[in-house]
């Protein structure tokens, strides 16, 4: 079974997520699910086919959730400074044909926000970034086609 690299934080997060769900979301939906059937028949009766889809939804997420958990392993993000880029350390990169520079958290696939600036290390970026060093030049194939960064800085 594959471990997934997760941070304190991130495993405190998708533990809160699958209580909510447990907790709020599965119970209103099984309240959703009584009155809909409470309105007689269930062929053309659109709500109820609405909350045993949500129901759907719900049961799939919280099997995700349980998994992801069940195969976390926290990793501490050290503070000190490092020569090589690690699992929670920040990369300043600078994209060659773009010509601009860019700054990414490196966290675990549960973590990832690319608009927020963290990816995961298990992206095509990510897992590039892994081990290298300031001024090392990396070649990333993208599904927009290869890229290539440069690491200016490790944080």
């Amino acid at each position: 079974m594959e471990r997934i690299p997760i941070t304190r934080e991130g495993l405190d997060r998708l533990k809160k997520e699958l209580n909510h769900i447990k907790k709020i979301d599965r119970p209103q939906n099984v309240r959703a699910i009584e009155e809909a059937r409470a309105h007689g028949d269930l062929s053309e009766n659109a709500e109820y086919h609405a909350a045993k889809e949500r129901q759907s939804f719900i049961e799939g997420r919280l099997t995700e959730l349980e998994s992801a958990i069940g195969r976390a392993e926290v990793i501490e993000i050290n503070s000190s400074v490092s020569d090589r880029v690690v699992f929670g350390k920040t990369v300043l990169i600078y994209n060659i044909a773009t010509d601009e520079e860019i700054k990414y958290q490196l966290l675990g696939p549960y973590e990832s926000e690319p608009e927020q600036g963290r990816i995961s290390v298990h992206s095509p970026l990510g897992h590039a970034l892994i081990g290298r060093e300031v001024g090392d030049e990396i070649k990333v194939k993208t599904p927009g086609g290869i890229q290539e960064f440069e690491i200016l800085e490790i944080v």
